[in-house]
């Protein structure tokens, strides 16, 4: 990291420690700040109490009643999928290691692409004919006339456990934000974040998430086109931008050598930040807003929606980890000065540029509001999908087969809580270097769903041939395969084989892929009734 340490004179470290002031009360202007968040949390809060007039039953509450529009069901797709991970994760990263890292992003864009090109309209048409599910492990067990109902215990297993590490990362995005910005405490920080997030899901169910991604989704591309933007014009331009980078180390720019290491990237790094894409396949909070969509037809525009924010998003990100360094340079300071933490630079770069006035201080605190818009957007759905699975797929099935849809609704509230107050507890864990960082923790989550469901679900949709039995023994595959490879195989072997470095994603799909087939083929072929929906959706697809 002292690679990237710029020089500083001890007088303008007091002077960046004046201007980011810890305390609310020494620093006047941060109350700009500070109501810029209340207005905007007060807003999000505002429209979960709306939705929650507006619920009617479990397919409303889960599932928006599938009568989101093509704007709505986009933006709130991929708002909820690059969390605060798009505006802290990626551009510390790149902070570090260079343009390098930007691989990552390319993979995700190329699995965006094409998670909306090939399971999109399928899944939406597949998921109403095969017993209208409302969730995935609903549509696994439904597509596999499962009556025995362990499809929807693995599966909502496998949600509940990935989705607490996945929401954690949300809530220590949120404690470094609070913690930041007003010099809170990180448990208090921690706390504050998470009751707001847990507050407006209570509420208003899916449509209040999605209205509320939505918005959010709009704020964050704002915020990361604008900012970066900024800190290039006063670099003089594109041109000299590109020069003070290569003069601050002459490997930022490079996408085949790490600016870190200085050394060339190998196939293991590249492998396993292309394997980002596959996530896609098996992100529940993902998939269920294919399911939501009003009108199938319509998926198409909205894949065109998502795209254009997805690739102009990730662009932006990856541009503001390199400039960071020259607004660094700009104002006299180091990392260090920041807490040597790369994944607040964002963060710091608003409130350096938007540092003085009443104006520019309210603007900052808008802008500062999309890094909490990028986590909520995530840790809402999040909620939602855990406690849909809690509720509708063992709940329903196991404890209180007879339920009624207020029951189910509330128990779903209860478990959002559960499932919360457990993120909290393990986001408390500053100890660990695992529960600290934001990209370690989602990329497990991300590593877990897209092993454990990816295979599956693009088999399920495409290959009549696949039957309960497989589908089974792949989710545990790629479950079991991920959580082996990340805390046994990685952390005793990396140093001796590069192939053990390799991003439990990449053998957690294969494996899972593999295993699924095997099994399927082995075992009793579906039945002719599952064998003929199948076709029916099929023959419908091809109407479409």
């Amino acid at each position: 990291m002292d690679t990237f340490l710029l020089g500083t004179t001890t007088s303008t470290r007091k002077a960046y420690e004046t201007m980011f002031a810890a305390n609310l009360a020494s620093a006047g202007l941060d109350y700009c700040v500070l109501g810029a968040f209340v207005l905007y949390l007060i807003l999000m809060l505002g429209i979960g109490f709306v939705f929650s007039k507006r619920q009617e039953n479990l397919g409303d509450y889960y599932l928006g009643g599938r009568r989101m529009n093509k704007w709505v069901v986009a933006l709130s797709a991929q708002a909820s999928d690059m969390s605060g991970w798009l505006l802290m994760g990626l551009p510390g990263a790149i902070f570090v290691a260079g343009f390098s890292e930007a691989w990552i992003g390319i993979g995700l864009g190329i699995g965006t692409y094409l998670n909306w090109k090939i399971v999109a309209h399928r899944l939406r048409r597949y998921s109403q004919t095969c017993g209208d599910a409302i969730t995935i492990p609903d549509f696994i067990s439904n597509r596999f006339r499962d009556r025995t109902g362990i499809s929807r215990i693995v599966a909502a297993v496998i949600i509940l456990t990935f989705f607490t590490f996945y929401t954690a990362s949300g809530f220590v995005s949120a404690a470094k934000l609070f913690s930041t910005m007003f010099g809170l405490s990180y448990s208090l920080a921690l706390w504050i974040g998470a009751l707001v997030v847990i507050s407006y899901t209570l509420l208003g169910g899916y449509m209040a998430v999605c209205w509320t991604d939505f918005i959010q989704g709009t704020l964050m591309f704002v915020a990361i086109v604008l900012v970066p933007a900024i800190v290039v014009c006063n670099a003089g331009g594109f041109a000299d931008a590109v020069d003070q980078l290569n003069a601050v180390n002459p490997n930022l720019l490079n996408l085949f050598t790490s600016a870190s290491t200085g050394k060339a990237c190998g196939f293991i790094g590249l492998a396993s930040c292309m394997a980002w894409g596959l996530g896609y396949f098996g992100m529940p909070h993902i998939l269920v807003r294919f399911m939501s969509i009003d009108n199938p037809a319509e998926v198409k525009g909205s894949r065109r929606i998502a795209m254009t924010w997805v690739f102009i998003s990730l662009g932006a990100a990856v541009v503001i980890g390199l400039v960071a360094h020259l607004f660094l340079k700009q104002h006299g300071l180091t990392l260090a000065d920041v807490g040597n933490d790369p994944e607040k630079v964002f963060m710091v770069m608003i409130n350096g540029i938007f540092s003085s006035g009443f104006v520019a201080r309210v603007f900052a605190g808008i802008l500062l509001s999309a890094i909490m818009a990028a986590i909520m957007s995530t840790a809402d759905s999040q909620l939602l999908v855990s406690a849909s699975a809690f509720s509708n797929d063992f709940y329903k099935r196991i404890v209180h087969k007879g339920a009624s849809n207020r029951e189910l609704i509330l128990v779903s509230r209860i478990a959002v809580a559960a499932v919360a107050l457990v993120a909290v507890l393990m986001s408390m864990n500053t100890e660990s270097e695992f529960f600290k960082v934001v990209m370690k923790m989602v990329s497990f989550a991300w590593g877990g769903f897209g092993a454990s469901f990816g295979p599956l679900i693009l088999l399920a949709l495409f290959w009549k041939r696949v039957n309960l039995a497989g589908a089974v023994s792949g989710m545990v595959t790629g479950a079991t395969t991920c959580i082996v490879w990340k805390f046994v195989l990685a952390e005793k072997f990396a140093g001796a084989h590069p192939i053990f470095g390799l991003y439990e994603l990449a053998p957690g799909f294969l494996l899972s892929l593999i295993v699924t087939i095997v099994v399927s083929l082995a075992t009793k072929k579906p039945s002719d009734e599952i064998q003929a929906e199948f076709d029916a959706v099929a023959a419908q697809l091809k109407r479409d």
